[in-house]
């Protein structure tokens, strides 16, 4: 095992700098469409290896883009006149056992069942074209994976890469977070006409906190112009007043900031998805495992989705980086903030990478806490090559 190191945090929080900034793309933006339609397919490709050869097998289906449609949205209708177009792309294993399986076939039931579940006026034979490109992965690749599989050994890291996370959530990133949430998962049934396409940005001035939301609208629910800015600015005033409760401070929250009423410019959808009229979307130009895009925070540039989660770590190490953090957080006295970065070297053991840094914020002496930090870390990289489970169940998000 490589180098564990504790050390203390010598730099300025961020919650305390001048300025700072805090984005989210909510469910229905394309970039996120794509990057939980990668995990997704990963996802079912696991439990067919798993079902017909009794082990995961080597795949990564992490490239996806989705071309944006046509649309006419009108005050209580419109229609989508060309249908968005999302690619699958990627290598997998496509035969096992005399058992073969069909890409495009297991694409389109992806996306079908997904889209059903996720972005409800999106109807699937109408709105939507899809296309596989999945092919086998090199010999060498697929082999190596596959001999310490059946091995039953420690998977070997795919890539010399790293992985970084943090906790806790300063209060911004808490608004950014919790404000798509709100809108996506419990105003719904008061307000049918919030769509999933939903992009949140913070910022915050010293004191001062901004919340701009880009919400697009579903036009059926829409009867005018008037009825516009009604619904939107009553789910303004219930935004702002769930986020002040939250966090217990005044706030600014503002929604389409780039409607002209008086030029009858307003941002309505058929589908709830901007994705419907030309908006296009990439695996990985989204938000990271923790949910957001952090500036001001360490960052990882790997896009976890679509990846396998035997021995890539690109997506295995960000999401242990950060369960280590909000575990030295929630479990060591006197911590009260913990940053985490692990980089591996390509063949080796994927949980024996070759430097794991916690940098914590406490008032303690580190010599005190060392050995509790280096303690969950260790028990961390113990259960790391079990993780696979955990991503194959959907427990952990990858956007």
């Amino acid at each position: 095992m490589g180098q564990i190191v504790v050390s203390p945090m010598t730099f300025e929080p961020v919650y305390q700098q001048d300025v700072e900034i805090v984005e989210r793309k909510g469910t229905g933006h394309p970039d996120t469409i794509c990057d939980l339609l990668a995990e997704e397919l990963s996802r079912r490709l696991c439990r067919w290896y798993l079902d017909k050869a009794g082990f995961v097998l080597h795949h990564n289906v992490d490239k996806a883009l989705l071309v944006g449609g046509v649309a006419e949205p009108v005050f209580g209708g419109g229609e989508v006149k060309e249908p968005i177009e999302i690619y699958l792309v990627g290598r997998a294993v496509l035969q096992v056992n005399g058992h073969k399986l069909n890409a495009q076939d297991l694409v389109e039931e992806t996306v079908r069942e997904w889209l059903s579940e996720n972005i409800r006026h999106l109807d699937f034979n109408r709105h939507v074209k899809v296309e596989a490109r999945i092919r086998p992965g090199s010999k060498d690749l697929v082999g190596i994976f596959e001999r310490y599989q059946k091995e039953g050994d420690v998977p070997r890291a795919n890539d010399t890469s790293f992985g970084v996370g943090f906790a806790p959530f300063d209060p911004l990133e808490k608004a950014v977070y919790e404000a798509e949430r709100f809108l996506n998962e419990h105003l719904k049934e008061e307000h049918p006409e919030i769509g999933e396409d939903i992009k949140v940005m913070g910022v915050r001035t010293k004191d001062r906190i901004r919340i701009t939301v880009a919400l697009a609208f579903v036009s059926r629910y829409i009867k005018n112009l008037d009825d516009y800015f009604q619904r939107k600015e009553a789910i303004q005033l219930k935004l702002k007043e769930y986020l002040q409760n939250l966090l217990g401070r005044e706030l600014e929250v503002f929604i389409n900031t780039g409607d002209k009423k008086e030029e009858g410019n307003v941002y309505i959808t058929v589908t709830g998805t901007s994705a419907e009229n030309g908006d296009d979307g990439q695996v990985g130009r989204g938000n990271r495992v923790n949910g957001l895009i952090t500036p001001y925070r360490p960052m990882s540039l790997e896009a976890a989705a679509g990846k396998n989660p035997i021995s890539h770590v690109g997506k295995i190490y960000n999401t242990v980086a950060n369960i280590i953090s909000k575990r030295v957080v929630k479990e060591v006295e006197g911590v009260e903030e913990a940053y985490c970065y692990i980089v591996s070297q390509i063949g080796k053991p994927i949980n024996e990478p070759q430097v794991v840094d916690v940098k914590v914020r406490t008032k303690r002496d580190i010599k005190g806490i060392e050995d509790v930090v280096q303690k969950i870390v260790k028990e961390e990289l113990e259960c790391m090559p079990e993780i696979w489970r955990a991503f194959v169940e959907g427990e952990f998000s990858v956007a």
